[in-house]
């Protein structure tokens, strides 16, 4: 275990004004803290925040950042309060380690909810603090690289949380060994098999290229010293995780692989960067598709670099990066090393007098600092943890793609993204308007797949609102995300409009006009802040209709009988009534409609819905209901009310959320019949179906269509449309057809 002097011999190597003082109260306050606690390992529990901060020291941070380390565990596992802390450490420093102790309450991978809501708290902390990141991610290192001594389904669960959350967060925040060393213990403990064979394939392939590295990395910096360059060369081999994720998503073999030996050439210059380049494209015969020039288009997390592979000696294929000392400092330690994060230092010591190094969140700033905020701005935004949590995932797993506007401006999308993206990236309001798109002056769909390079045109409409279906289109969060709220904000919109046609009919009962400027007068009286929240509420049955006309015209109320008599009018006269009863709007929930072209296979009908002022068109789904069946109503918005018998199948594909309760109201005066499908099996000989439309003739109901299903050689399945009163007249017609010899069976159905 690291002793004290060495852990301040550590960080005043790299920060000689470092407070040795603030450091060495940290440690004695950690190791009292943890007391006699034991890891899983049996190792002193204090040896855990102690390696922790030893990480974030190769990262050459800040004294405050490596004293929150140690006692980044002691609220939680301790008898420290956070009071205590900011007493002795102060508050800045009381700030992080409450952030980080919040962030440990869940257990992260128990719920779906839960893992998203610890991942929402993660980001939240770090929105106003990186070094909260920076500390978590050290953490999870530490214990990864101990997972050993935990319990499988413990490994499991810390592993699958690592690769889908903290690998890639530390890959877009541009810390790139920090990713490696951490995707290769999740991979060791996911996929042992897996793991196992990759290794053992690249002990072969080092072996069989013995001294292969050392080889170009001679050549490489005696080729740039002759011609005047100051270069600095390393090789590496890729890491097993990386070639096994490669291969898979490739479906290549490990021979395929053109970048499992890369060597990092690093300059003073950018122009001995093109410099450099120039040199070993002449040398050596290069790989086509391989060459990527990060420093003129930079990664999101600020990444900068020329990647090229070469065909060097031994005919081995190996990738160059070439970048400055600078680049490499920010694609070595990532957010860390960035520029913005020693700004901040040197602005807060300039106006506060103090070493904080807190990163300070401005409009100038970019890269990864951007994307996190982007990230936050969802949050606060979303409704949905799962919803964010998904868009974390798709925004972390993606690589990337750079389009641009017609007027120049570059957009950087993950790889897969089409047109609907990259709407959704210029600007919100542009992706809900977005109604087609023009890629390179060509008009395609608006689910192409986007290339590098690609200039895409956004046709837009003012009148348009983005379609629920093509949440499926998009490839990003934000797409997603924005598309899913456009939708939330139509049926909203759907609501109101059903509660304001309950409201008017209300106020026409009572013989008096409705407006909604009359309803917003009483919006405070009626607890609502606005008016489409209120006409919502009445049509989800959270306020009655009542109550709202009794708060604006109170007199007239009280003057009128509590039970008024049936409407007079269309209610009379109208064939076939369908009602819509108060507890319907209860359940009411607007927008979950099938496509558009299922209405065209059922009957529609122009009937009215008691309580809403106008005619809504229903629809008889196929196999039809007629009174006397237990009937249930699925508004389709739009288009009108679709009913099924309770039987139908077809209604088993709408939760019951969704349903609507409608009741039959036929007015026996002015009777109207009502479709209903049966099958009938007969015998395949002269004069069956002759017989069969006899007994439905003369039972009074109507043959609609009729079709042969099925035609055996001595059997036939007939599926008859029929038009009857009600249920009982479709029993009889049944009994009947059931009671002569041509038939064998007879039953209802339901498309």
């Amino acid at each position: 275990m690291m002793r004290q002097y060495e852990l301040v011999e550590r960080v005043q190597k790299y920060d000689p004004t470092a407070d040795e003082a603030l450091l060495n109260r940290a440690y004695v306050y950690a190791m009292r803290a943890h007391g006699s606690q034991k890891r899983a390992s049996g190792a002193p529990y204090f040896s855990h925040p102690l390696e922790v901060a030893a990480i974030l020291t190769e990262l050459k941070l800040d004294d405050a950042t490596i004293v929150t380390a140690l006692l980044h565990d002691v609220i939680e596992d301790t008898d420290a309060t956070r009071a205590e802390i900011d007493q002795l450490f102060g508050a800045e420093i009381g700030a992080l380690v409450d952030g980080l102790t919040k962030i440990k309450r869940l257990d992260l991978m128990s719920k779906k909810a839960e893992q998203a809501e610890n991942f929402r708290k993660l980001l939240i902390a770090i929105s106003s603090d990186i070094r909260v990141l920076l500390v978590k991610l050290a953490d999870r290192l530490h214990n990864m690289r101990t997972l050993e001594h935990m319990k499988p389904e413990s490994r499991k669960r810390a592993s699958e949380e690592t690769l889908e959350i903290y690998a890639p967060l530390a890959g877009r925040m541009g810390m790139q060994a920090l990713r490696d060393e951490l995707e290769e213990h999740a991979f060791r403990w996911l996929n042992p098999e897996a793991y196992k064979t990759v290794t053992e394939k690249l002990e072969e392939l080092r072996a069989k290229n013995e001294g292969l590295v050392d080889e170009i990395a001679t050549g490489l910096h005696t080729m740039l010293a002759d011609v005047g360059i100051a270069v600095e060369v390393s090789g590496r081999e890729k890491k097993a995780y990386s070639v096994w994720s490669k291969m898979a998503n490739k479906q290549i073999g490990l021979e395929q692989l053109s970048d499992i030996y890369a060597f990092r050439v690093v300059v003073d210059t950018i122009d001995d960067c093109y410099r450099v380049l120039g040199i070993a494209h002449t040398t050596w015969r290069t790989v086509p598709g391989r060459f990527k020039d990060y420093i003129s288009t930079p990664k999101q997390n600020n990444y900068q670099s020329i990647h090229t592979t070469v065909v060097g000696p031994r005919h081995q294929r190996v990738e160059l990066q070439i970048r400055t000392r600078a680049m490499h400092s920010v694609a070595e330690y990532g957010v860390a090393a960035h520029a913005a994060y020693k700004d901040a230092q040197k602005q807060n010591e300039k106006h506060n007098g103090s070493a904080s190094s807190a990163l300070v969140f401005t409009d100038k700033e970019s890269g990864p600092y951007q994307w996190l905020r982007r990230l936050v701005e969802t949050l606060l935004e979303g409704s949905n943890p799962e919803e964010f949590l998904e868009h974390t995932k798709l925004e972390l797993f993606q690589d990337q793609v750079f389009c641009f506007t017609p007027k120049g401006r570059l957009i950087a999308l993950p790889r897969g993204a089409t047109p609907l993206d990259f709407a959704y990236a210029v600007h919100t309001d542009v992706g809900n308007a977005a109604v087609g798109a023009y890629v390179n002056g060509r008009h395609v769909p608006i689910d192409t797949r986007l290339r590098n390079g690609d200039e895409v045109e956004i046709q837009t409409s003012k009148s348009h609102t983005p379609p629920a279906a093509w949440e499926s289109l998009a490839v990003t969060g934000r797409a997603r995300s924005a598309i899913r709220r456009a939708a939330r904000d139509a049926i909203r919109r759907q609501y109101a409009e059903l509660g304001r046609r309950l409201l008017i009919s209300a106020f026409d009962r009572l013989g008096e006009s409705y407006s909604d400027e009359r309803v917003k007068r009483v919006l405070p009286r009626l607890l609502h802040k606005s008016l489409d929240d209120l006409l919502a509420a009445v049509a989800r049955n959270e306020i009655k209709t009542e109550d709202v006309v009794r708060a604006v015209v109170p007199e007239v109320v009280a003057a009128t009988k509590a039970t008024p008599a049936r409407p007079e009018g269309p209610a009379k006269s109208a064939k076939g009534w369908l009602r819509l009863t108060r507890a319907a709007t209860s359940k009411l929930r607007l927008g979950s409609s099938s496509e558009p072209e299922a209405l065209t296979t059922g009957r529609v009908r122009g009937i009215p819905i008691r309580g809403v002022k106008n005619d809504m068109p229903v629809l008889f789904e196929p196999g039809g209901a007629v009174p006397g069946d237990r009937i249930v109503g699925v508004l389709a918005p739009g288009e009108g009310i679709r009913v099924f018998q309770i039987s139908s199948p077809q209604l088993q594909e709408y939760e019951h959320e969704h349903w609507i309760d409608v009741a039959w109201d036929v007015d026996p005066e002015n009777p109207e019949r009502f479709p209903a499908l049966i099958s009938v099996t007969a015998p395949n000989r002269p004069g069956t179906l002759a017989e069969i439309a006899n007994v439905i003739g003369q039972s009074g109901g109507n043959i609609d269509n009729l079709k042969m299903l099925r035609r055996a050689s001595d059997f036939t399945e007939l599926r008859i449309g029929l038009e009857v009163w009600d249920l009982n007249h479709l029993n009889q017609i049944i009994a009947g057809l059931k009671s002569k010899a041509v038939v064998s069976k007879v039953d209802r159905v339901f498309e």
